[in-house]
């Protein structure tokens, strides 16, 4: 009889439990379905709106979509930021759901992911205006060399615009605070070698450029 009445004590002390937590449940539960049918809403609308300003019309014209699919990856700014809305909103419920239901360590920990998403939103802000430059800059680099009747014109625009790319990609590095101490190490290393072979491409490629300037200016100061 004092077996039975423990195991009875025990599963009415475990059904009450139970009982006291299913509103708990319920209300987290309610509030996550909320948030993710509010995120999934909310990405459309960011997906349509970003359309309408046809911005990935604009992106295409930069030829950014263009770089991504030589590597085989679509890009769309619409879709990533509709992505982001989502997991952003996602996320938050989550902090709501968990919080509702007392979980104290859990719900810190999505905090700091929430506080983290900012830096990977300017991150990619980083990434695309670096890359909307880069191929603007090739463009103009390109149209000056040929201009300039140099030999080296596509190495030039290539140099400068992977230049930029490169370091809005470690910018974006270090925006997500991910080995900061490495990537300014590599940044300094990466300048000095655009140094060097900036040298040597113009060393290589305006040679005779540079002397054909030479001869006519020590021609004019001869007459």
């Amino acid at each position: 009889m004092p077996t039975f009445s423990i195991l009875q004590d025990s599963f009415l002390e475990l059904w009450q439990g139970l009982i006291a937590f299913l509103p708990q449940f319920t209300g987290a539960l309610l509030v996550f379905v909320f948030g993710l049918i509010m995120a999934l809403v909310l990405q459309r609308v960011v997906e349509k709106v970003i359309k309408i300003l046809k911005i990935d019309d604009l992106a295409k014209k930069f030829e950014i979509p263009q770089m991504f699919e030589k590597y085989g990856l679509h890009f769309s700014i619409g879709k990533l930021l509709g992505w982001i809305i989502k997991w952003f909103l996602i996320v938050l419920a989550l902090i709501a759901a968990t919080d509702i239901l007392g979980w104290d360590q859990v719900t810190d920990y999505l905090k700091q992911i929430v506080l983290y998403l900012p830096n990977v939103i300017i991150a990619v802000i980083m990434l695309f205006f670096g890359t909307v430059l880069a191929n603007f800059v090739y463009k103009i680099v390109k149209s000056a060399v040929t201009a300039a009747k140099l030999s080296s014109s596509d190495f030039l625009a290539g140099l400068a615009r992977w230049s930029i790319l490169v370091f809005a990609f470690m910018a974006a590095l270090i925006q997500l605070q991910i080995a900061e101490e490495l990537i300014r190490v590599l940044f300094t290393g990466f300048v000095a070698m655009l140094a060097l072979a900036g040298g040597l491409a113009f060393g290589l490629g305006g040679k005779e450029h540079a002397a054909k300037v030479l001869d006519k200016l020590k021609k004019d100061i001869s007459v």
